[in-house]
């Protein structure tokens, strides 16, 4: 069964001079001559987007969304109208935002955090810029220190308020964020805790744990070397000025030096660490 707004993999059935059909069960699908890889033969099976076209007609594509349905990404906007506006989603057909999808009325050259769906009426790819209707934490179905799919949806007097594997929503605090993020950036990150009811759930950057400081390790490593050795920073340095060169939180440093001395790779010193 093909999925619109999603990859498939089908089977081309047919050749004709403006591209090739490929196999949906009925008379197939055209992926146009522009997106027709050279060498492709009937028999040779394909991965490509399925959308509607300009003449909403189920058209392929080998060109790559920056979204898929059921991905909530930050898109730009190129037109707006009364009836809604129309985002750059990578295509050669802008992907609409009805106006009743809206929060505030979206301007050209605006970017917006929106969720891909399938319209029940028209059976179309569209967006929705309401996600409150697309995520909820009833059912939580996340333990703690699961390793999650995060992107950024507002900011707010605590942190940041993030949004869950496109699922749920959870709160990355002020003193767990270690670079500079906006809305609409994706990272991986871990569940820190869930309150009782599942209504409330902190979030951490990175890995949890010690996994987390493995990675930092090789980054300690790599840099000592690549200043003869030496650096100029231990447990008494300014925390803006560890984060600044290492980008990592002074007690992430900490537990990774500290960790990098029991295996007797590093010493300390009286004015930083040095590489054994």
């Amino acid at each position: 069964m093909i999925k619109v707004g999603q990859y498939n993999t089908l089977k081309v059935i047919r050749a004709v001079d403006f591209g090739v059909y490929l196999d949906d069960g009925a008379q197939g699908i055209l992926l146009p001559k522009r997106f027709v890889p050279e060498g492709l033969e009937v028999g040779d099976e394909i991965k490509v987007f399925l959308y509607h076209d300009g003449e909403e007609r189920l058209i392929a594509t080998t060109q790559q969304p920056k979204a898929v349905v059921g991905d909530i990404v930050k898109l730009r906007c190129v037109n707006a109208t009364p009836q809604g506006a129309f985002l750059d989603l990578g295509l050669m057909k802008d992907i609409f935002v009805p106006a009743a999808k809206q929060i505030t009325g979206m301007r050209v050259n605006g970017d917006y955090l929106v969720k891909i769906y399938i319209d029940e009426q028209t059976g179309r790819i569209a967006a929705t810029e309401r996600l409150a209707d697309a995520l909820n934490n009833d059912l939580v179905q996340l333990k703690e220190l699961d390793v999650v799919d995060l992107t950024v949806q507002r900011r707010s007097d605590i942190g940041y308020v993030c949004i869950i594997n496109n699922q749920y929503t959870g709160v990355l605090h002020f003193n767990e964020i270690y670079r500079n993020i906006q809305v609409g950036d994706k990272f991986q990150g871990y569940v820190k805790k869930i309150y009782p009811d599942g209504n409330k759930i902190d979030l951490a950057a990175g890995k949890p744990g010690y996994k987390r400081v493995e990675d930092e390790t090789e980054k300690v490593i790599r840099l000592l070397k690549e200043n003869n050795g030496f650096l100029p920073y231990n447990d008494k340095s300014n925390p803006d000025d560890i984060y600044d060169f290492f980008a990592m939180s002074k007690k992430t440093f900490k537990m990774t030096t500290g960790n990098l001395y029991k295996q007797r790779k590093i010493v300390f010193e009286n004015d930083g660490i040095k590489l054994v």
